[in-house]
């Protein structure tokens, strides 16, 4: 019998693979009354390189699976447009700047942000200064803070922006049901203490701390403490509706 040797490979599963095939070939050796000559048999490896991100769903995922190179992606993106508008505009009034922000930097702030939330505060106030950099180019908001200066354009924080965002989303999963957009990804509770409805989705538990960041754990938790006249509306625009009204309490 091959004695079992061991095999420098990370997962036990691929040791004993590779002892399967070996005994298969004692077999047939066997068989055919031939003999292997060891000391002329030799293990090749294949060594794979390490990265410190990789792309998933198209957005830069990292080792530990955090989204900061994602992060930097977006915000390096969002800043050359915001220079290009600022070499070529000649007007730098609210009516002007808004709507080009609008169409031309935000969405690279909020494209498939559920998927890569920025979980650290360095990433999360590298989008907001982007932001921020817009709103200046408006010079009537010259000396305003910078809340002001969203209030005025209409705009919030984007922080802020991303509970509705995620919010929207999880209604939309719900709504389509079982086997469609991602609903299989939610649980209801097994009791339905809050909303009395059937509403109520199942929290998960976990161990280790970056799994609170994933958009199906952590939006559970704002979906669980919004009421059941909002979780049931029966249309997507009546849901927004009580959705503003709710997240102006809650945030």
């Amino acid at each position: 019998m091959i004695p079992n040797w061991e095999v420098p490979l990370t997962l036990l599963r691929d040791k004993d693979a590779s002892q399967r095939h070996l005994d298969r070939l004692e077999h047939w050796a066997m068989i055919n009354g031939m003999k292997f000559h060891k000391s002329k048999c030799w293990i090749l490896l294949q060594m794979l390189e390490s990265s410190p991100a990789e792309r998933d769903l198209r957005k830069l995922v990292g080792s530990r699976l955090h989204t900061s190179r994602q992060r930097a992606l977006v915000a390096k993106r969002a800043s050359c447009i915001l220079g290009c508008m600022k070499h070529s505009i000649t007007s730098w009034s609210k009516e002007v700047i808004l709507p080009q922000y609008s169409a031309l930097v935000w969405p690279h702030l909020e494209y498939c942000v559920q998927f890569w939330a920025p979980q650290l505060k360095q990433d999360v106030e590298g989008l907001e200064c982007i932001q921020r950099k817009s709103a200046e180019l408006v010079k009537v908001l010259e000396g305003m803070s910078c809340e002001e200066q969203l209030r005025t354009l209409g705009l919030s924080s984007l922080e802020k922006r991303r509970p509705k965002g995620d919010l929207l989303a999880l209604y939309s999963f719900l709504r389509r049901g079982s086997g469609e957009g991602g609903a299989d990804l939610f649980s209801k509770a097994s009791s339905d203490s809050v909303h009395g409805s059937g509403s109520e989705l199942h929290q998960g538990r976990f161990s280790l701390d970056l799994r609170k960041h994933f958009f199906t754990e952590w939006v559970i938790k704002h979906w669980n403490s919004l009421s059941r006249e909002v979780v049931d509306a029966p249309s997507l625009s009546v849901y927004k509706r009580h959705l503003d009204n709710a997240l102006n309490n809650m945030l």
